[in-house]
């Protein structure tokens, strides 16, 4: 090599080690990453705005969609979706599932939440297209199976209709939906719908570190216009059940329906911590203080 040429090639190599890394590389977040899923979501929390997947824990994922939650448990002889969203977030989950280079046609059971149109809607659709069995509690698989919402959740007046899906399975509390090594436990817990359900199971990274994660319905007990919880003491005591149990699950992991429930999101992006044992209680006592104020407030009219 002559002398000009080395020297001309040791310069260009000092300029590329001495210039400045370009500020967009430094912030971009790894692909399938909490961090990159809070990230993109940051300023976005539309039920249907797309959101990329990410690796939650374990074989846990997250394929929802930036405002509702859909959670997919992967194994090998199968996976389990929960929730799927709006009817037009099918598409998104599915792309999700795909993100990860998993096979919609290996989802093996559907899970819900609860039978309202902002989880459920897109159900029937993730059932076309995977394949896949559902199972849910009684209150919820007769909506789930007729599309239509039930008389009696005080929710009634303001949900909508969703496409009716086939229920393989009525489930009570403590059953459990296993495929393979996978064992979702079913936990009744009727605070914001009749057929309100929270899921836990363990899942274990590749280090053997097991946490057990804990997807808790939506605590908050609300309703459409003119409906009064304290004309309904069986209703009353459905909610303070179901937030009874919702403080007593396995809770290592919180994740929930809506991720702005239980800051999902800043708790993705290292805000807050991720694992903690406390949470559930945490987010129960919450709702139910904001469910005595309600109580309290009907009182006075």
């Amino acid at each position: 090599m002559t002398l000009p040429l080395q020297t001309a090639l040791s310069a260009a190599l000092l300029a590329a080690i001495s210039a400045p890394i370009p500020a967009a590389a430094e912030a971009a977040p790894t692909p399938h990453t909490m961090e990159a899923l809070a990230k993109a979501c940051s300023g976005h929390d539309g039920w249907t705005d797309p959101a990329p997947p990410a690796h939650v824990f374990g074989n846990t994922w997250y394929v929802g969609t930036c405002g509702i939650s859909a959670v997919l448990i992967t194994g090998e002889k199968g996976h389990v979706l929960i929730d799927g969203g709006m009817a037009e977030a099918a598409p998104l989950v599915l792309a999700n599932i795909a993100a990860l280079g998993f096979k919609a046609r290996d989802v093996r059971w559907i899970l819900v939440s609860h039978e309202h149109f902002d989880h459920a809607g897109a159900l029937a659709e993730l059932q076309r297209a995977t394949g896949a069995k559902v199972a849910a509690v009684k209150p919820a698989a007769a909506v789930l199976e007729t599309g239509e919402p039930a008389s009696d959740d005080p929710q009634y007046g303001d949900l909508k209709g969703i496409a009716p899906a086939k229920v393989d399975r009525i489930l009570t509390d403590g059953d459990s939906i296993v495929v393979g090594a996978i064992a979702a436990t079913a936990h009744v817990t009727p605070a914001h719908s009749p057929g309100s359900t929270s899921w836990t199971w363990q899942t274990c990274d590749k280090a053997f570190a097991c946490r057990m994660i804990a997807y808790a319905d939506s605590a908050t007990a609300i309703s459409a216009g003119g409906y009064r919880f304290t004309d309904h003491p069986g209703r009353v005591a459905q909610v303070r059940e179901g937030l009874t149990r919702i403080a007593a699950l396995p809770c290592d992991i919180l994740l929930t329906p809506h991720p702005s429930a239980s800051a999902m999101m800043e708790r993705f992006a290292g805000k807050a911590p991720l694992i903690d044992a406390s949470a559930c209680r945490t987010y129960a006592q919450a709702a139910q203080q904001r469910f005595d104020g309600r109580l309290a407030s009907e009182s006075k009219d």
